[in-house]
């Protein structure tokens, strides 16, 4: 699962969003009226249905029904397609809960959570040798990929074992050299994310000791668009619900359409039908629209939320702040957790709702 941000570059980085949300209109600034627009995604399981509705013409088809051009283009390197999107050059973008939060949003640029596409239910993975519970990593050194989702999930397996992250070490280590440096013989103890996760765990001597599976619905898997653009464009909020909706729905069917659709997927994400439906098994889709309302309007997210903005801030990634309430959210039925003169993430219902009330 290609989610992070690491402390290389991270000052840079909060900079370059700075200046960024800086020369770029606010939400609550007029932007201009468009018919032309570009989505940024990474290869992850969760994420596939885009490119493939792109390739299967169902992006096409929602995007002339409201008269649009949309534009589904990929991104190698994650964090890039995350910057990419910070600075303006796409529309939305494909993220984590986490990354929304600490990299657009805590640099000031007005981002919304349009669709909730998933959380992760075992992609992101704890595994250690020799031993065979979460107390064994005490003293151990973890290799991962800093301030990520996997720092975060760390942090929530030792919390909920009476244990701090001041009790491992850890060792930056970027998603490309993972699965090699967990092989090394010294390498004992390690957190990851699919495809890298399944690589690793079939190494030797190696035990999951911890999963997303263990914190289901803390890391959720968006689709984010900048809030201004949407708010003079509804229409591109509309028609990005109608594509995910239709191509979710297609490929998770039990026939030739649905095997045909997510092979398509596989194939796209450069592996095979197998590896590709063991991962969507430990996705959890929010297939349908009426589910994915519930869930961004149930209390339990403002909780996630909170427990995804303390650690971030733990961590220094609200930069200059003297409070976690810096970075303000704002919830569906207007509440807002944070500082409520300074909302830059919104979770916004509104277009998987007329997705569930089949009003697109």
């Amino acid at each position: 699962m290609l989610r992070l941000i690491g402390k290389t570059g991270k000052t840079l980085l909060i900079a370059a969003t700075l200046l960024a949300a800086s020369c770029s209109p606010s939400a609550d600034m007029p932007a201009p009226k468009r018919t032309e627009f570009s989505i940024g995604w990474s290869i992850y399981a969760g994420w596939m249905p885009w490119p493939y509705a792109q390739q299967a013409g169902i992006v096409k088809k929602w995007a002339d029904k409201y008269g649009i051009k949309i534009n589904v283009v990929q991104v190698n390197d994650y964090v890039e397609s995350v910057n990419q999107y910070t600075a303006g050059k796409f529309d939305g973008v494909t993220v984590a809960n986490m990354d929304a939060l600490t990299i657009p949003a805590a640099g000031g640029k007005d981002t919304s959570a349009i669709i909730v596409g998933d959380y992760s239910n075992g992609n992101d993975g704890v595994l250690l040798k020799g031993g065979n519970t979460v107390a064994a990593l005490k003293g151990q050194s973890v290799y991962l990929v800093e301030l990520s989702v996997s720092h975060y999930l760390l942090a929530r397996a030792l919390n909920s074992n009476g244990m701090s992250l001041t009790d491992v070490r850890t060792i930056n280590t970027s998603d490309a050299d993972i699965v090699g440096a967990f092989a090394s013989r010294d390498a004992k103890a390690a957190v990851a994310w699919n495809p890298q996760l399944s690589v690793m765990s079939g190494q030797a001597g190696a035990t999951q000791v911890f999963s997303s599976a263990d914190i289901p619905g803390e890391i959720l898997d968006l689709l984010v668009v900048d809030t201004a653009t949407l708010k003079a464009n509804p229409d591109l909020g509309k028609a990005l619900a109608g594509i995910w909706y239709e191509t979710v729905g297609l490929m998770m069917r039990d026939d030739a359409q649905g095997k045909e659709a997510r092979a398509a997927m596989a194939k796209l994400a450069g592996t095979t039908p197998d590896v590709f439906d063991a991962q969507l098994k430990t996705t959890r889709l929010y297939i349908d629209a009426k589910e994915a309302v519930a869930a961004t309007s149930a209390p339990t997210l403002i909780t996630t939320m909170t427990k995804v903005r303390d650690f971030s801030f733990s961590k220094g990634l609200f930069q200059g702040a003297t409070s976690a309430d810096a970075v303000g959210m704002a919830f569906p039925g207007g509440v807002t957790l944070g500082d409520p003169a300074r909302v830059t993430l919104r979770f916004d219902e509104s277009f998987m709702k007329l997705a569930a009330d089949g009003k697109l």
